[in-house]
């Protein structure tokens, strides 16, 4: 999809342009989607809104990618959101680097609740390797990780979303009309 990468944070769950990039983002994905439509049914999919707050909720996702031989590697990761792309602060040593530096893609699975009650976003796209970040992306983490140093984070990787979707079941929390 092609991208009007706001220089602006998009970082807030009550900010209507992140709520407004994520619904086109998802429309997007899913007029592109094959198979995938009948596992996420319409009346399942979160709003723009909803995704907004359930992402501005969430602090961690299971960031997977492929090692260099071709095998997968998941691991779970702090995320912020800023810019039109996800954040990653990674340390220096983590095989994601060279994984992504490898093959340059990224997938995170954001998950919570079990049966009736789970919700999931899946996103996936191009990524890249950072050794510094706008001072932005630094605080909207920082503050995501209830003001913890991220003095650790030596590379960043950045992924920019080419695909999104969403599924919540009917007694997610989020669920709600007024959502």
């Amino acid at each position: 999809m092609p991208s009007s990468r706001r220089e602006e944070p998009l970082a807030s769950a009550g900010d209507p342009a992140l709520a407004a990039w994520l619904g086109r983002l998802q429309d997007a994905s899913f007029s592109r989607a094959g198979a995938v439509r009948k596992a996420y049914p319409p009346e399942r999919r979160m709003t723009g809104p909803q995704l907004a707050g359930y992402l501005a909720r969430r602090m961690y996702a299971v960031a997977s990618t492929t090692r260099p031989d071709g095998r997968p590697h998941a691991a779970p990761t702090l995320f912020s959101i800023y810019a039109e792309a996800f954040w990653l602060p990674t340390l220096g040593t983590a095989a994601r680097l060279g994984n992504v530096r490898a093959h340059p893609w990224l997938a995170l699975s954001i998950l919570e609740g079990e049966h009736d009650t789970h919700a999931a976003v899946l996103t996936e796209g191009p990524a890249e390797v950072l050794a510094t970040v706008p001072a932005d992306v630094l605080s909207i983490t920082e503050r995501r990780n209830r003001g913890g140093s991220l003095d650790w984070a030596t590379n960043w990787l950045r992924m920019t979303p080419q695909r999104l979707l969403s599924f919540a079941e009917l007694a997610w929390q989020g669920a709600s009309p007024s959502s």
